[in-house]
């Protein structure tokens, strides 16, 4: 398996989860601008990381690397116990990074930069980094009393770890969220979290 990944990036998340699955992997670091050249294009079209490449096979888009690499490695135990209920739970709180966290980090990186406004901008700055301090209490608010996003580690915890690196970045209010502080803390201390991060430069 070769994972192509952009230091810090989301596909930093499938990266962890390749270690702590502990199956033989590489990876090749991409920039943005590798990103858009007809080379990396040809394995994603999109210009965007996370890709896993299986052979002559590529799959693209995070969340179908990461329950993929559930399905042909369950013995990783990085999608619930086996049970619907407990494979709803990882899900449940895998889409809440994917599809509401993630994508309220785009006007910080530039989405709305089209304004042509420094004045708009701002306020779409300011719009985002609101809506994403709740989206951070709610999940302060699940973690009390709690180590992992679902009822035991899951694929969706090394994604909720990146996105709060990028929220500590972008000037996203994180104070008070005792319970996400912990978590940030110990998954930095986690061997494969480091070793990830070290890969891609970022320790």
């Amino acid at each position: 398996m070769k994972l192509y990944s952009s230091p810090g990036a989301c596909s930093l998340t499938d990266h962890i989860v390749l270690h702590w699955i502990g199956a033989p992997f590489e990876v090749q670091l991409v920039t943005r601008e590798q990103r858009n050249t007809p080379e990396f294009r040809a394995i994603n079209p999109a210009g965007a990381v996370p890709a896993l490449q299986v052979g002559d096979w590529v799959l693209t888009q995070n969340s179908a690397i990461l329950h993929y690499l559930t399905d042909r490695f369950p013995e990783a135990g990085l999608c619930g116990d086996g049970t619907p209920e407990s494979r709803a739970e990882v899900n449940r709180w895998l889409a809440f990074v994917n599809a509401d966290l993630h994508p309220a980090f785009k006007p910080l990186f530039g989405a709305t930069a089209y304004l042509e406004d420094p004045a708009l901008i701002e306020k779409s700055h300011l719009a985002a980094r609101k809506q994403l301090r709740g989206l951070f209490e709610r999940a302060d608010t699940r973690l009390a009393g709690r180590d992992w996003l679902a009822d035991s580690r899951s694929i969706a915890d090394p994604y909720l770890f990146v996105v709060t690196q990028w929220a500590k970045k972008t000037g996203v209010d994180l104070s008070g969220l005792d319970n996400l502080a912990r978590f940030d803390a110990r998954m930095a201390a986690d061997p494969g979290v480091q070793a990830a991060m070290k890969a891609e430069g970022l320790l």
